[in-house]
């Protein structure tokens, strides 16, 4: 690289413009999270290289904002840039490549969270056991086998996969997932609560009688999204037949083919763990007089497959269990205090921040006290020495 791009990347107004552009991006991506909730928030403005805006009557998008990856990447390359023209290696200068260091780091393990985190939750009743954990906005297409009595088959579809005319083929399934619609949020209705409904999309099952009707993503926290969609099933022989599959609907859709039995079921995503967890008690504090929660707390076991762990672990408010790269937290508690609801975090980067901040410490304690020593050497080496005694 030569000279005068180095420079450029080293400058310290660069470095300004950054921060400005970073905090103008927190307050926009503040402002708009009334329209787009904390998740879409997210995806937007920090886990993204620009922001995008769109002419208004067209689908032509175009960049109108640094987003989160870029200035995050950009300072990042400040800092380095930086270090190779204004900093030596030095042991006077040991403190400032530390806390660098463990800015940039910092960074890293942003962007690396952005990229690898996963967000679940797993819903438990007492005395109820759980085997995974379910997403908080991904949904899945499942096409189960349940001819077996004493175990299910399942085949996934990640719902963001079932564009129209999209077809899927799965060695295990007899036949072709062909996606007819889907709808990212819906609402459905019996036909016979309509005066003229439309024609039916689906062609068999209990769709036959509902009629879904796409309507806006909300993000607003106190309402749901209700993802629709039909897909229809064709075999060697022909077509089976198009189903309903939503979020909304109680039951999956039922059917049989070449003597087994399947089942279609539109659900949140889930994450197979190779353990399972049992809820044996529940409880939950509040303060006296109020109805505000003072304390909530989840008895679980344990048991993992390979037969190794068999214990029973207490999970409470700021003491989550971490075990196999996951994190459980306490997040809530339905049901009249029958269910709990655990947040269940995956992140394979979660020690990069501990190690940031503490090499920032570290890094400031070290120039703090290169700086004190070098003070009290020169007030020491600067006392004017005794005059000698004459008689």
């Amino acid at each position: 690289m030569s000279v005068a791009p180095l420079r450029f990347f080293a400058s310290l107004r660069l470095t300004v413009v950054l921060l400005v552009l970073s905090i103008a991006l927190i307050f926009g991506a503040t402002l708009d999270q009334v329209h787009l909730g904390v998740w879409g928030v997210q995806e937007k403005y920090f886990r993204s290289f620009f922001i995008f805006g769109r002419i208004p009557g067209t689908e032509f998008f175009f960049p109108v904002f640094p987003g989160g990856y870029l200035l995050g990447g950009a300072l990042i390359a400040n800092l380095l840039a930086a270090h190779f023209t204004r900093f030596r290696l030095s042991w006077k200068k040991s403190g400032i490549w530390l806390t660098h260091l463990g800015l940039i780091l910092l960074l890293i393990g942003v962007g690396l969270s952005g990229l690898l985190q996963e967000d679940n939750q797993m819903r438990i009743d007492v005395g109820q056991t759980r085997r995974y954990s379910e997403s908080f906005r991904e949904t899945e297409l499942a096409v189960i086998d349940t001819t077996a009595p004493d175990y299910n088959q399942v085949v996934s579809i990640p719902a963001a996969a079932l564009t129209d005319g999209a077809n899927f083929q799965h060695p295990l399934l007899p036949f072709i997932v062909k996606a007819v619609a889907y709808y990212p949020n819906a609402t459905l209705r019996m036909r016979s609560q309509l005066t003229n409904p439309p024609p039916s999309v689906a062609t068999a099952g209990e769709g036959t009688d509902i009629v879904a009707t796409p309507i806006p993503v909300t993000a607003n926290p106190d309402e749901s999204n209700w993802p629709t969609g039909f897909v229809e099933l064709v075999g060697p022989d022909g077509s089976l037949g198009t189903f309903i599959i939503s979020t909304m609907l109680q039951q999956p859709e039922a059917f049989s083919y070449q003597g087994r039995s399947w089942r279609l079921a539109l659900r949140a995503k889930r994450d197979y763990l190779p353990f399972a967890i049992t809820l044996q008690k529940f409880t939950h504090e509040i303060y006296p007089g109020t109805d505000i929660p003072r304390d909530f707390a989840s008895t679980i076991r344990l048991r993992s497959d390979d037969g190794r762990d068999d214990r029973e672990i207490r999970i409470f408010m700021n003491n989550p269990l971490r075990y196999a790269g996951r994190a459980f937290y306490q997040a809530g508690f339905a049901n009249n205090d029958h269910t709990t609801v655990l947040q269940v975090v995956r992140n394979p980067s979660w020690r990069i921040p501990y190690l940031s901040c503490g090499l920032i410490v570290l890094g400031l304690l070290v120039q703090f006290g290169i700086h004190l020593f070098a003070f009290f050497r020169r007030r020491l080496g600067g006392v004017p020495a005794p005059a000698p005694a004459t008689s």
